[in-house]
């Protein structure tokens, strides 16, 4: 059976990242890191390419105690890499008709196609062999090289000499033929960004074209930032601001910012009107905004309208009402976004009774009508379980304490899940989209009380109560009494409906010595 446009294109793909680890070869671990971006991102998991897995399952760093704070190795030769890929394609990788890149701030792999540029060429080519029957006597009049095609600068004539009605209709052929080729090429790439389980063979009826130029996604924003990229408390890489059209920067008061792990995204702000315009390609995405107000000017409110492509998605949005107080760090979560008719996604921010603040934007692959798993480990660092699913390091927390010292949790093929707490009394708001319903799964042990841990007390010793927006979840709850000490617990509620202002407030309260809690996910029940 002949193969399918995307399957031959996919099969060119695989053939240059062939070439490019061969060309690696005498750098061992350039090789092996490129194969293994370049297997992921055609397995469709792209999402499990971010720094803990490269340094565990590339470099051989521990899965225990590596701590992306500490250890760049990932960062840096990732850099490496994209070093010697650009020195490949300006030496002997020039002529190939696809070019492997690594775009700074992400991990995931790009294959730019020239198929459009080659079918120029051909025409090119055809026009200078036309017979003379056909050729006008006009005077050529190329393009120069190197002109970008698309651009709307390029004239017919540049494309093509005038030499008479038949070129102009071959070079339209061509030119169509070289679109839906680009378009097949690509295919793959955006069905497995939008929905990993989809058949990259079975294309929407009315699908969008590739944007040129749009931005690698993941994208990160650090609003009114503009030095070097920074990295957050999960590895993840937050990239100066861009995009933007209007307002000003206003760089924040060095003050402790609650319900965060990573202040590096709030320390300033764009402010007053401003406007994102960003190329992103066809399909679904999921985009977070980042809000912290300081004390205010006196006045009771400061409001203002946040749009996405033209439709108010905030109105009247206040972030000292939204965050539920100053010098809070705050999130909102939007399913479902994808770019305009024209490519670009537009976001404004406009004016109301305060000028709009913004601190960081993310643009995340997102799951058709589905919010993407939120999962929390209580652990200054990030988690990848058996199943290879990534536990961000803990954040959206107020008050408690995390524990320092890892204990051995047994009743878990995860027992690095359980190894450590949050205890006292504290709360978690965690940002969700606010149209759905939500499972939320606990995951508990005991650490401290019974013979197996501390040999003090046993049941009774620590009982607590666990509510989210003000339902109670469990009560007079006690890990030892189920679980016995230093045993796994997981506990699973259903149907949790947020807030309006997309929050999932948990709550968790000592009745008898602190409450407890190792580890927390959020699972969307949208189908």
């Amino acid at each position: 059976m002949p193969k399918t446009p995307v399957q031959s294109a996919q099969g060119a793909e695989r053939a240059e990242l062939d070439a490019v680890a061969e060309a690696l070869a005498r750098s061992p671990r350039l090789a092996r890191l490129v194969r293994y971006l370049g297997e992921k991102y055609f397995q469709g998991e792209i999402d499990q390419l971010h720094e803990y897995n490269i340094a565990t399952e590339v470099f051989g760093r521990s899965k225990t105690t590596f701590d992306a704070g500490e250890d760049a190795i990932a960062r840096v030769e990732a850099h490496r890499l994209r070093k010697r890929l650009k020195e490949f394609y300006e030496t002997e990788g020039k002529d190939h008709p696809l070019q492997l890149s690594l775009p700074s701030g992400t991990y995931v792999p790009v294959f730019t196609h020239n198929a459009v540029d080659a079918l120029v060429r051909t025409a090119h080519d055809a026009a200078e062999t036309e017979p003379a029957g056909i050729v006008s006597a006009a005077t050529k009049e190329t393009a120069p090289p190197g002109t970008p095609i698309g651009g709307g600068n390029v004239a017919t004539q540049s494309l093509l000499p005038r030499r008479g009605w038949l070129l102009p209709l071959f070079a339209a052929g061509l030119l169509i033929a070289a679109i839906a080729v680009y378009f097949a090429a690509h295919w793959g790439t955006i069905a497995k960004s939008v929905n990993p389980g989809a058949n990259p063979a079975q294309p929407p009826v009315a699908a969008q074209p590739l944007t040129l130029n749009a931005a690698a996604v993941p994208l990160r924003l650090i609003a009114g930032y503009s030095g070097k990229p920074q990295l957050d408390s999960a590895g993840a890489v937050w990239e100066p601001d861009r995009y933007f059209h209007g307002g000003g920067t206003w760089l924040r008061p060095a003050t402790f910012i609650a319900r965060t792990s990573d202040p590096l995204l709030f320390e300033q702000w764009r402010t007053g009107d401003f406007f994102y315009d960003i190329p992103l390609q066809p399909g679904v995405y999921e985009l977070h905004l980042y809000f912290v107000t300081s004390e205010r000017s006196g006045e009771a409110f400061s409001t203002f309208t946040v749009g996405i492509n033209g439709n108010p998605v905030l109105q009247g949005f206040d972030v000292n009402s939204d965050a539920m107080g100053e010098n809070i760090a705050d999130e909102r979560v939007f399913r479902d976004v994808s770019p305009s008719k024209d490519g670009w996604l537009h976001l404004s921010f406009t004016s109301e009774r305060g000028a709009p603040s913004l601190n960081a934007l993310e643009i995340l692959p997102g799951i058709p009508h589905k919010q993407i798993p939120i999962r929390l480990v209580t652990q200054p660092t990030s988690f990848t379980d058996h199943d290879g699913h990534f536990w961000h390091p803990d954040t959206y927390f107020m008050n408690g304490r995390l524990s320092d010292q890892r204990q051995k949790i047994a009743g878990s093929p995860d027992p690095d899940l359980f190894a450590a707490e949050r205890y006292g009394h504290f709360t978690y708001a965690i940002p969700v989209d606010p149209r759905d319903r939500y499972t939320v799964v606990l995951h508990f042990a005991e650490f401290y009380f019974g013979p197996h841990a501390s040999g003090v007390g046993g049941a009774g010793s620590r009982v607590f109560r666990v509510m989210c927006n003000g339902a109670v979840l469990l009560d007079d709850f006690d890990i030892y009494k189920e679980a016995g000490s230093l045993n796994a617990l997981t506990k699973t509620f259903y149907h949790i409906k947020p807030t309006a202002q997309g929050k999932l407030n948990l709550t968790f309260e000592p009745i008898v010595n602190n409450a407890t809690v190792s580890g927390i996910e959020v699972l969307d029940e949208s189908e």
